[in-house]
């Protein structure tokens, strides 16, 4: 089940407060987020290899190569985060009235920007043993429950409690 219209809405809405967040916490400096290349996808865009059943995101990493000339200043890697609609609305259902979409949703847009902006910056290799991956998935956590504290209400911090070690946003099986 993919998302509506105005759940679209709602996932720009969250992205774009998560994206402000990400830029204050980690203090990105000229061009902020711009400089990561990143794009956002919903299931509808989604390539098969692109859906995965055990998370409500996942993050594909592509690379951009000149044709040709694999050392041209001009290749870069870049992001998609891969936002799965039906887990996402089926966690929303099942939490029914206690989990809203719009907080949901902040806190996936932004566990997943601290994923793309830790990458990028090479805190973290994208193809990670294992076990340094299941280490980074508890560091990401930390760190966007830190970002989301000047936001925190009642609804972000009953997200943020359902997502400790019991539960994963992300796949960290790539």
């Amino acid at each position: 089940m993919p998302f509506s219209p105005s759940e679209i809405s709602v996932v720009g809405k969250m992205f774009r407060q998560a994206e402000e967040l990400a830029e204050g916490y980690f203090r990105l400096g000229r061009g902020g987020l711009r400089t990561h290349k990143y794009e956002v996808e919903t299931l509808a865009g989604l390539r098969e290899h692109e859906v995965d059943s055990r998370a409500f995101a996942h993050l594909c990493r592509y690379h951009y190569q000149k044709e040709g000339d694999a050392g041209h200043p001009d290749n870069f890697y870049f992001f998609k985060i891969c936002l799965q609609d039906d887990r996402i609305l089926a966690a929303v259902k099942r939490s029914r009235p206690f989990v809203k979409l719009t907080s949901l949703m902040l806190y996936i847009a932004a566990h997943e920007l601290v994923h793309v902006i830790r990458f990028n910056g090479s805190e973290i290799d994208f193809d990670a043993p294992m076990d340094e991956k299941i280490a980074e998935e508890e560091k990401v956590h930390s760190i966007t429950g830190n970002m989301l504290q000047s936001v925190a209400d009642t609804d972000i911090n009953l997200v943020l409690d359902c997502f400790n070690k019991r539960y994963q946003i992300g796949d960290i099986f790539n």
